[in-house]
């Protein structure tokens, strides 16, 4: 345990925290920098005099319990949640799931895409983020539970595996088969998260052809770089498919781009200013 470095380090991570950022109010007589000390212990649950020993490298040994505590609590990367470990002399395990917090500046980035219908998918194919083009071209997810926020589990046991296509989709097959592929490699990142075994065993169970592609013990799969949408107020949108990795977060950036001038672009232009709104019913 280097009790110096992680002092330090501690009093940095601190000091960089906005109180906003954290939900505390700023006050008139904040002399410090960023957070409080009593702030921070009271964030991680811990004691203010043993958060302040930590900083004045005088404190004994922190479990993982307390460091992962304190990771949460001064708002930690990946990366910086490690580098806490090993200066404590607990050199971090697996990670337990895959994660569902997405970096604000990944945020920023879906809105800055106007024109392009952008979302975040979790290791599991949650949406965990999306621009209001992809709700206009998919569906509004933000009154969606997070079970009906899941792609495969809305491809394989919903009412789609009966002759539909999520999202009118003309890549129907080939989703089924890469989404399999992907959590495969999902459950070996991932082999003691109870939720990703969870999904797995309710997909094998509901559907015979998730099953099937299952046991085939595939790992690999072709990238989709275009697919038509069939959207029922606009009709057939054709785009270019972009995937970008997030490999801190084991995240992916999906982009749906169309190409300039085409009819799917003004489809697109024309999505983005209805919004959700179904023109396909009588009102």
């Amino acid at each position: 345990m280097n009790r110096k470095d992680l002092a330090d380090f501690l009093r940095n991570r601190r000091e960089r925290i906005a109180p906003a950022d954290v939900g505390l109010p700023a006050g008139p007589r904040r002399r410090t920098p960023g957070l409080r000390r009593e702030e921070v212990a009271q964030l991680a649950f811990i004691s203010t005099e043993y958060y302040t020993r930590l900083e004045q490298a005088r404190a004994p040994h922190p479990s993982r319990e307390v460091l992962a505590q304190l990771a949460r609590a001064l708002r930690l990367s990946d990366a910086e949640r490690d580098h806490l470990h090993h200066l404590a002399g607990a050199p971090p395990g697996p990670a337990a799931g895959p994660s569902r917090e997405v970096r604000q500046s990944i945020v920023d980035l879906l809105d800055r895409l106007p024109t392009s219908a952008a979302l975040v998918l979790s290791a599991t194919y949650e949406v965990i983020a999306w621009n209001a083009l992809a709700a206009a071209l998919m569906e509004d997810f933000s009154p969606l539970g997070r079970r009906d926020r899941n792609l495969v589990r809305r491809a394989f046991l919903g009412p789609y595996q009966e002759g539909g296509r999520l999202y009118g989709v003309s890549d129907a097959d080939e989703f089924l088969r890469t989404s399999v592929h992907h959590l495969r490699a999902t459950a070996g990142r991932y082999p003691d998260d109870p939720e990703v075994r969870s999904l797995i065993d309710e997909l094998v169970t509901g559907s015979e052809e998730f099953a099937r592609l299952w046991a085939a013990h595939e790992v690999t799969a072709r990238p989709t770089l275009c697919k038509t949408f069939e959207h029922p107020a606009v009709g057939p949108i054709a785009v270019n498919c972009d995937v970008l990795d997030i490999t801190d977060r084991d995240q992916r950036v999906v982009i749906y781009t169309a190409t300039p001038g085409s009819p799917s672009e003004e489809a697109l232009r024309l999505l983005s200013v209805i919004g959700t709104q179904r023109m396909d019913v009588p009102g």
